[in-house]
C-alpha cells in the first residue's frame, strides 16, 4: 500500500512540474508539424483600433510618475490610447500626483473595495473595443501593445496574454533567483499552451481583452486576472500569447514577501477552481479542460501536498524494507530528496546571512513556496483570505 501511494505521489509532482512542460511541449510540436505555424498579417497603422489602457492603483505614489511616463512612451498612436486609472482607497498622494496629467483620466473613489470592484466599476469607463490591464508597479515594452493589437487580428482571439519578466541582478537574493526562474518556466509553459490550443489565464501585468467579452467579478475575487481571461476561453474564445509584449517589474522584497504573495495565490488559485470547476469536463471543453486541470488545477491542489508527502512515505518504505544502503528506486529517490532539502535549508541560512549564491536558492524557492500555497490552500478553506489584501513590497531597482 505505501508503494502504491509513493508511485501516485511521485506521479503528481513529476508531472505538475517537469512533466506537464515537456508533454506540452511535444503536442504544440505535433500540431505544428500537422497544421503549420500560424502566421498573422501585418498591421495597418491606419487602422489600428482605439484601446484603453486600464491601470488599478491603491498608493502607489512612489512609483506612479514612472508607470505614467512609460506609458506616454508606448509605440502606439496617442490619440488612439484611453489612459484610464482606478485609484480607489489611495490616500497617499496618488490620486493628486496622476491628476497634474490632463491626458490621464483617473476615477477615484475614498472606499477601498478591492481590486475586483475597482474593475468592475473602472470598465463603465471604458470607451475602446480593446482594453489593456495592467499593474501600477510594471513597466511596459515599448511595442507591447502593437504586439498586442497584432494578436486581435485572429477573430478567435478574446484575450492576450502579456509575458512577465523580473527584472535580475547579481547581487539578488533567492526571492530573485527563484522567481525569475519561475517566470522563465511559465512563460515557457504559456507559450506551448498558445501553441497547442489556448494560454490558461493571464498575468495581471500585462493583458488584455476585447471589451465586450468583460464580465463583472465577483466582489470577493482574488485573482481577477485569471476569472477574467478563463471565463473568455470558456466562451469559446482564444487566449493568445504574445511574449513580446512584455512587462518588467522587480522581485519580491525578500522572502517574507513572496511568501505572503504566493500564499495570496495560493488561496486565490482554490477559489478560482471552485468557480472555473465546469471548465473540468472534457466533452465540453476539450483540450482547455486538459490544460487547465495539468497547469492549474494541480498546482494549486494536489502537487503541494504531494511533494512533502513524498518524502515521509519514501522514509516510512525505506524503514519497512531495512534498504538504507542499497540501490534500489526508493533509496536513490530518497537520498536524493534529502539532498534536496538540505540545499534548501543551506539556502534559507545563506539568504537569513545575506551570502549570495544562487545554487542553494532555487532549491530553497521551490520548497518555501510550495509550503506557500500549502498555506494559503488551507487559508481560504478556512475563511481567512481577504479580498483586500496588503501588497507584497518589491525590491528597489
Amino acid at each position: 500500500m505505501l508503494e502504491i501511494v509513493f508511485l501516485i505521489l511521485l506521479l503528481v509532482v513529476v508531472y505538475t512540474y517537469p512533466g506537464y512542460a515537456v508533454v506540452v511541449w511535444g503536442l504544440a510540436k505535433i500540431k505544428q508539424a500537422i497544421v503549420g505555424q500560424q502566421t498573422l498579417p501585418t498591421l495597418d497603422v491606419e487602422e489600428l483600433p482605439k484601446v484603453c489602457l486600464f491601470v488599478t492603483a491603491y498608493n502607489e505614489l512612489e512609483i506612479a510618475e514612472q508607470k505614467v511616463q512609460n506609458s506616454f512612451k508606448l509605440n502606439y498612436p496617442k490619440d488612439k490610447i484611453q489612459h484610464l486609472w482606478i485609484t480607489d482607497g489611495s490616500n497617499d498622494g496618488t490620486v493628486d500626483l496622476l491628476r497634474k496629467h490632463p491626458r490621464l483620466q483617473v476615477e477615484h473613489l475614498p472606499e477601498r473595495q478591492g481590486k475586483a470592484q475597482a474593475i468592475n466599476r473602472g470598465m463603465s469607463f471604458v470607451k475602446a473595443p480593446l482594453v489593456v490591464f495592467s499593474d501600477s508597479n510594471t513597466l511596459i515594452a515599448e511595442n507591447a501593445i502593437l504586439e498586442i493589437v497584432r494578436q486581435f487580428e485572429d477573430p478567435n482571439t478574446g484575450c492576450v496574454a502579456g509575458e512577465k519578466r523580473i527584472v535580475e541582478k547579481d547581487q539578488d537574493t533567492a526571492t530573485a533567483s527563484g522567481e525569475g526562474l519561475y517566470w522563465r518556466l511559465e512563460s515557457f509553459i504559456k507559450q506551448m499552451d498558445a501553441h497547442l490550443h489556448t494560454a490558461v489565464g493571464a498575468a495581471g501585468e500585462l493583458f488584455a481583452i476585447r471589451t465586450p467579452l468583460f464580465q463583472t467579478l465577483e466582489p470577493d475575487t482574488v485573482l481577477d486576472d485569471l476569472m477574467i481571461s478563463l471565463r473568455i476561453a470558456a466562451k469559446g474564445h482564444r487566449i493568445a500569447y504574445a511574449p513580446q509584449a512584455y512587462a518588467t517589474e522587480t522581485a519580491s522584497a525578500g522572502i517574507r514577501e513572496e511568501f505572503k504573495r504566493k500564499t495570496r495565490i495560493a488561496a486565490g488559485g482554490v477559489q478560482s477552481i471552485g468557480r472555473l470547476a465546469h471548465l473540468l469536463n472534457p466533452w465540453r471543453y476539450g483540450w482547455l479542460s486538459f490544460q487547465f486541470f495539468s497547469h492549474k488545477v494541480l498546482r494549486w491542489t494536489l502537487a503541494p501536498f504531494a511533494l512533502f508527502l513524498l518524502f515521509v512515505i519514501n522514509f516510512f518504505i525505506l524503514c519497512e524494507q531495512q534498504s538504507w544502503q542499497s540501490l534500489d528506486v526508493y533509496t536513490v529517490l530518497f537520498y536524493i530528496q534529502a539532498l534536496m532539502y538540505l540545499i534548501a535549508g543551506v539556502g534559507w541560512l545563506f539568504e537569513n546571512r545575506k551570502i549570495r549564491f544562487k545554487l542553494f536558492f532555487i532549491p530553497f524557492y521551490f520548497v518555501a513556496m510550495n509550503y506557500a500555497s500549502i498555506v494559503g490552500i488551507v487559508r481560504y478553506l478556512k475563511g481567512g483570505q481577504s479580498v483586500v489584501w496588503e501588497k507584497a513590497k518589491r525590491a528597489k531597482v
